[in-house]
């Protein structure tokens, strides 16, 4: 089903520019504003130049950002900053890492996957499964890009099942004993391990176990949708040649759906809109939902904020729960659903996800115009969603437990999507450390 092709990828050459570590970046859409300027100032040859680039003023439809991502490539290929590699390869990639929150002394987890590119789907192939929706705007700004650059600079991330880890074991077999292409500790304190494999015979046999394989998008549906949309225009212009041609295919980092190392956060939601008094508020939740108070003092908010969170994580296990703190009480509640509202068993996957049910039973409860939910903020962290509401910046912070891998491929494979900002699949992986540029552009 899934046809992945070893690539020639183009990467950095350290003898050029330096530590690999100064140039990568976080995916595009973590980035704020502070953090744009930051890495385009920390070396002149980080990827955000490409990936991400500055407005600057008088720009215009000839002179813009995207523009000048597509010349700075080409001076780059051209000064040797960038290379491409002489044999197509499959890189098996590693991120040490720890989850947010994590005790740091808890052993770190390690995420297995590797980047290829993948023969473009119709997302109603069967093929290629996504989970949530896009929105426009995203996808004209990364198809400008697209259009100017013709190159696939951040991987989509996208799960397949292996639960013998026959892919992944191949890989590890033909790199054991070298030492790896990339290898550097990231801004978060994650490894970040990148090995280039080559052998023809390993690679045929890696094609042929992924074949039968369907993939489910993890992260990147936006790259994904627009990569076909590309792929649409291409072919348009060139008179639909036959054959695979290079923008058939899109990056992807691949990883096991039973990968131990694979992590999935909440996103929480934080209300920035009046809510209703605390006693009324308990009125229109408790038909649904059991109520239980956390109550604390100021000495104790911490202690309390534990059990809080430990009680969330505990009955969320089995049940439908959320968690729920306002500004100006000080008490946490969870907020349990009652059997008799909780979905059927012959549901469709998406309602019975507890971010469906946020959305239906309480948010919309909470905040009942288009407007009010519009300026709901989003945090993956517990403590941050709970802070802002301590510190006055929401008025009333929603918190999630995360959505279940199995729960996002039966979403995928029933044809449903997810409501946005659904999941928040962890570690992210960087910008940078292999791209596919489309050498016949």
């Amino acid at each position: 089903m899934a046809k992945i092709i070893p690539f020639h990828g183009t990467a950095y050459d350290p003898s050029v520019i330096g530590d690999v570590a100064q140039v990568v970046a976080p995916p595009y859409d973590i980035i704020d504003a502070a953090g744009q300027q930051a890495l385009h100032d920390r070396h002149p040859h980080n990827i955000i130049r490409l990936e991400l680039g500055l407005d600057q003023p008088g720009d215009s439809p000839t002179n813009n950002r995207y523009r000048r991502a597509g010349a700075t490539l080409h001076e780059w290929l051209r000064s040797g900053a960038l290379k491409r590699d002489a044999q197509p390869a499959l890189y098996y990639h590693t991120i040490d890492y720890r989850p947010p929150g994590s005790d740091p002394r808890t052993p770190m987890k390690v995420l297995k996957g590797f980047l290829t590119t993948v023969k473009l789907e119709a997302l109603d192939s069967g093929h290629i499964y996504p989970h949530e929706n896009t929105r426009a705007a995203a996808k004209t700004d990364r198809l400008n890009l697209l259009d100017a650059c013709h190159a696939n600079f951040s991987p989509i991330w996208s799960l397949y099942s292996d639960p013998q880890g026959i892919v992944i074991g191949l890989l590890e077999t033909a790199v054991k004993g070298k030492p790896a292409r990339v290898d550097f500790t990231d801004d978060d304190g994650f490894r970040q391990q990148l090995w280039a494999v080559t052998d023809p015979a390993i690679l045929a046999h890696a094609v042929e176990v992924m074949d039968p394989k369907p993939l489910f998008i993890a992260d990147g549906h936006h790259r994904y949708e627009t990569a076909l949309n590309y792929q649409r225009l291409r072919r348009q212009q060139a008179g639909s040649p036959a054959g695979y041609q290079p923008y058939d295919g899109v990056l992807m980092l691949l990883a096991a759906l039973e990968d131990p190392g694979l992590t999935v956060l909440p996103t929480h939601r934080v209300t920035t809109t009046p809510l209703p008094p605390y006693d009324k508020l308990r009125a229109l939740l408790a038909d649904q939902f059991e109520l239980q108070e956390f109550p604390y003092a100021t000495g104790t908010r911490a202690a309390v904020r534990a059990q809080f969170l430990e009680a969330l994580r505990t009955k969320g296990r089995m049940v439908p729960v959320f968690g729920l703190a306002l500004t100006g009480k000080d008490l946490y509640l969870t907020l349990t659903l009652k059997p008799a509202h909780r979905p059927q068993s012959d549901a469709s996957p998406r309602t019975k996800l507890d971010v469906s049910l946020l959305q239906q039973l309480i948010a919309t409860t909470l905040c009942r115009t288009q407007q009010e939910q519009e300026a709901i903020l989003y945090t993956k962290d517990d403590h941050e969603a709970l802070d802002w509401v301590a510190n006055k910046t929401g008025t009333g912070a929603l918190l999630l437990n995360p959505t279940k891998v199995s729960e996002v491929q039966a979403v995928a494979t029933a044809g449903e999507r997810m409501p946005h900002k659904s999941t928040y699949f962890f570690p992210k992986p960087l910008t940078g450390l292999v791209m596919n540029v489309m050498e016949s552009e």
